[in-house]
């Protein structure tokens, strides 16, 4: 079948599916769809309302890029020639804004560690007591998974939980005040969109991003990604023509001299939803967090995004593929094979051997935001490799299987970052022999919560919060196996780096003991491991106010359910606003505070240690294959609406659709 018959045919068919609607959030008349609704009038629940109300214009990062434009351009190269940097410290910059970062942190780390209660304990006169000393103070990360739109609002939960500029987060029960102690936050495809939406929006809270202006597009997920956003005259019309522009600002690229791929197209997609700009700011770069206020004075966490190295020609990512990191400074890997780090600013240069030779041209541009976060979130592959546990008729699947193979035979599927920056650089790795940098999603090797650039033993984290809304199981919720892969990998002599990790057990016991249902802490005797590794606080996905385990191909979600799942993220992170146990802020707290307690030689208070009775994972097992599908019961009232995005077939036609357009434009 050839492809334009194909896309009529599918186009055809998802007209006569149909969907329904709900009332819009934009409705004066259903402004309560707004709401985070309250379960009954106790103050902790009442604080769930955190997420209530409407925000005006967001800022934005910064449009540096010189073109003006998607496309890279070439400029004139600093005095200093951007070089590779070794991978044997951390770069200078980021040592220099830690200074400012750790110091910032002090303060809302005293008031957040006071409010969540640690009784028996003083948290002011020992944070004090250690201000001077940044090896001794609590250091933290979070980690956001993978998941398509499901990790995106499902994170958002956590994130805006753990924000204290959410209404009434800091109120009994609540957590908020973590995010501004926080020195590090990771995304990975799903929840890289929600890191890179956060960063590019000039750290716009999940509040003010989810409410958004008027005359907003960011996070209207009910405007499929597929569709486009909202626009004058008849939609038909709009949606070609957000075809049509995305089509001609990648032809800007191409026409430049540079490759382009799918992830092009779909970072282009990515950024009508996720940056609130004109046509999702093709101008705004990654780099450019970097020159934002609040970023440069240390006011704000450092951001990471991750994605996977692939060879071209292959489709299958394995645990030993070479794992990169984006950041604002630089982007590169830890991974023996490559050891090393370019400038985030300066990717698309020629570099060679290390350096951008004087016969060399320096680029910028080419880190145009939504191409990286796309990198990250290459879901093409993700769709290749899902297809079979997808509830789609057998001809759709069929018909999608054949798409989805001829992207990845042609190598349309992955971020072709041409030229290589690492090429010649170590050349004891085949990537150096390459032209061309495959890059893909950063969980088709399994680890699909972010905690790679996490427990690089020169960052010296403590306590990671992973929040994982990975689609495991049958029905899509997680099982633990984001973290099973990175235990592994970190058990590998050849490409561990040093790096150390807390046991974890098997998936069966995740499901078995319900690990996946609930938080649990992994790591927590740091005298059974074999070096300086973190507190793993697991914060799964779990049904409290609705079922949050949406497909990873469901395209679009209209805002009450958008809402419904970010609340219940929100109550993921809170266990309930505090209901299901008054003492979890208090846990979260000991987390926090274990490896700084260790390091000072402070005597665990009474608190902490019945905390990690009830939350540490004591090293019990049980593999056996567990009986049926697994389905979590629900942990608090479930609020009703009508409408859902399905996990049938009309989703699955509309990603159809969308491929075939993108193909088409590749």
């Amino acid at each position: 079948m050839k492809v334009t018959s194909l896309l009529t045919s599918v186009a055809t068919f998802s007209l006569c599916e149909g969907k329904s609607e709900l009332p819009s959030i934009n409705n004066p008349a259903n402004k309560s769809a707004s709401l985070v609704v309250p379960r009954d009038a106790s103050p902790e629940v009442l604080a769930a309302e955190a997420l209530s109300i409407p925000e005006s214009t967001l800022k934005r990062a910064l449009p540096n890029n010189p073109s003006g434009g998607y496309a890279p351009a070439v400029v004139d190269c600093p005095s200093d020639r951007p070089t590779i940097r070794s991978a044997a410290t951390l770069s200078p910059s980021e040592v220099s804004w830690l200074e400012l970062r750790r110091n910032n942190t002090i303060e809302p780390m005293i008031s957040w560690l006071t409010r969540m209660n640690v009784t028996d304990f003083d948290a002011s006169s020992y944070i004090n007591g250690i201000r001077n000393n940044a090896t001794a103070l609590p250091n933290i990360g979070i980690a956001v998974s993978g998941g398509g739109y499901r990790a995106l609002m499902n994170g958002a939960g956590f994130v805006a939980a753990a924000d204290d500029r959410t209404d009434n987060s800091t109120n009994t029960g609540q957590i908020g005040g973590l995010l501004q102690a926080t020195t590090y936050l990771a995304g990975l495809s799903g929840g890289g969109w929600l890191v890179g939406s956060i960063y590019t929006n000039n750290f716009s809270s999940v509040q003010d991003l989810r409410d958004g202006s008027e005359d907003s597009n960011v996070w209207r997920f009910d405007n499929s990604i597929f569709e486009g956003p909202d626009g004058d005259g008849i939609q038909l019309l709009s949606t070609a023509d957000y075809y049509s522009t995305i089509r001609d600002e990648v032809e800007t690229k191409s026409n430049a001299g540079y490759n382009t791929s799918i992830t092009d197209y779909w970072g282009r997609a990515l950024s009508y939803q996720l940056v609130n700009a004109t046509n999702g700011g093709p101008a705004y770069t990654f780099s450019s967090i970097a020159l934002t206020d609040n970023f440069r004075d240390g006011s704000i966490p450092f951001p990471f995004l991750v994605a996977d190295g692939r060879a071209p020609g292959t489709k299958i990512i394995s645990l030993n593929s070479t794992v990169f990191e984006f950041n604002p400074f630089e982007m590169g890997s830890w991974d023996p094979v490559i050891y090393g780090f370019a400038p985030t600013e300066y990717l698309g240069s020629n570099f060679s051997a290390g350096v951008v030779p004087s016969s060399g041209s320096c680029v910028r541009g080419f880190d145009q935001s939504g191409f990286v976060m796309g990198t990250s979130s290459s879901l093409f592959n993700q769709f290749i490799l899902q297809i079979n546990n997808t509830a789609i008729p057998d001809f759709l699947r069929n018909i999608f299987t054949n798409i989805l193979t001829d992207l990845g035979e042609d190598n349309d599927d992955i971020a072709q970052w041409k030229p290589n920056p690492f090429y010649a650089y170590n050349n004891a790795s085949s990537i150096a022999t390459s032209l061309e940098l495959s890059l893909v999603d950063g969980g088709e090797d399994l680890q699909n919560i972010p905690l790679y650039p996490l427990i690089q033993p020169v960052r010296a984290v403590d306590v990671i919060f992973a929040v994982d809304s990975s689609a495991d199981t049958t029905y899509s919720w997680p099982n633990g196996t984001a973290l099973v892969a990175t235990y592994e990998r970190s058990l590998n002599a050849t490409i561990e780096n040093g790096t150390a990790f807390p046991s974890i057990p098997d998936v069966n016991t995740f499901v078995n003991l319900g690990l996946n249902n609930r938080p649990t802490f992994f790591g927590c005797n740091s005298s059974n491991m074999t070096g300086p590794a973190p507190l793993v606080v697991y914060i799964p996905n779990s049904p409290y106010v609705t079922l949050s385990n949406v497909s990873t191909f469901d395209p679009d979600y209209n805002n009450t359910q958008r809402n419904l799942i970010i609340q219940n993220g929100y109550e993921v992170a809170t266990l309930g606003n505090g209901t299901l146990d008054a003492q979890w802020p208090a846990c979260m707290a000991c987390a926090v505070l274990s490896r700084s307690l260790e390091r000072t030689g402070t005597a665990v208070p009474s608190v902490c240690g019945q905390c990690f009775e009830r939350y540490c994972w004591n090293g019990t097992t049980d593999s056996r294959v567990p009986g049926g599908d697994y389905e979590p019961a629900f942990k608090s009232e479930e609020i009703p609406f009508s409408g859902a995005s399905s996990i049938g077939a009309g989703a699955g036609v509309l990603v159809a659709a969308a491929l075939v357009s993108m193909a088409l434009m590749v």
